[in-house]
């Protein structure tokens, strides 16, 4: 027993001697060995919390999260190694007094990057953004084809790139109009003169929109009278489709077949009028 406790507190003594002398500063082979121990615990439970949210990631989403994790790794390795050193009597505060003005610099420099790499993490998170989500930004309509962990990129309707840094998800208004489903309703508005008849239009119309490719049958198209408008009646026709991208080229074939249909049925589509009135001062 007297020799075991010996072995005890010799191994002890060799963890709790300081590896240089100071009085201050207490670096010992057990401060080494409780950062190498907490640096291996840090990793092991992030592992743990890798698996658990990979578990309910779709698979698209589970390489994103593996540079989330890499990232957070580091910056708990850092938190880790700083704690301890500083429990070991190095006092860290002259070392961040000294660094005061970089590290000001580097957080107005850094400030956006961490936003966007936050805000990364979030729409990965509560999955509010998915690749192939169709989002208008600053007025542009785009396909989302990849989302990083500081950006998000998409594929505008002329094909180009827009790239959009991820805070702009979290501070400004993002239209997705593929959130709820990937059907959105859109509508095509004309004018006919105050002569024609409405029920005809309206047939007229609907049949259009039962004929037209990319249209859903289901919700059915619906035809609203909008308004007397100043030189015509004005309705709108409404329709489900399931390519919101390709919105505006079915758009265009939709006017080309109500332009023809209306041409053939003598329903005239008028331009805007003035009426000019002169008068005689003399």
């Amino acid at each position: 027993m007297d020799t075991i406790q010996k072995f005890l507190g010799l191994i002890k003594n060799k963890l709790t001697t300081p590896l240089f002398p100071s009085d201050t500063v207490h670096i010992t082979i057990g401060t080494i060995l409780l950062i190498i121990t907490s640096l291996i615990f840090v990793s092991y439970l992030l592992k743990l919390i890798k698996k658990i949210v990979n578990a309910k990631l779709p698979e698209e989403d589970k390489n994103k999260f593996t540079s989330i994790f890499g990232f957070l790794k580091y910056l708990f390795y850092i938190l880790v190694t700083v704690t301890v050193l500083h429990s070991s009597g190095i006092d860290l505060t002259v070392f961040l007094t000294a660094s005061a003005a970089l590290f000001v610099g580097l957080g107005f420099a850094l400030q956006y990057l961490f936003q966007d790499i936050i805000s990364g993490i979030l729409i990965i998170l509560d999955q509010s953004l998915h690749v192939g989500d169709i989002i208008e930004v600053d007025q542009k309509v785009g396909k989302v084809f990849e989302i990083k962990l500081r950006t998000t990129r998409a594929i505008t309707r002329d094909d180009k790139v827009i790239v959009i840094p991820n805070h702009i998800f979290l501070t400004n208004s993002i239209f997705n109009y593929t959130q709820n489903h990937k059907t959105t309703r859109e509508k095509v508005t004309i004018g006919v003169s105050y002569a024609s008849d409405i029920n005809l239009v309206t047939d007229l119309l609907l049949s259009v929109a039962e004929t037209q490719k990319g249209v859903l049958k289901s919700p059915k198209p619906f035809v609203l009278f909008d308004d007397f408008g100043d030189s015509a009646l004005v309705f709108s026709l409404h329709f489900s489709i399931a390519d919101s991208f390709g919105d505006p080229k079915l758009k265009s074939e939709i006017r080309y077949k109500i332009a023809a249909i209306f041409k053939d049925n003598n329903v005239s589509i008028p331009f805007p009028q003035r009426d000019v009135h002169f008068y005689n001062h003399s």
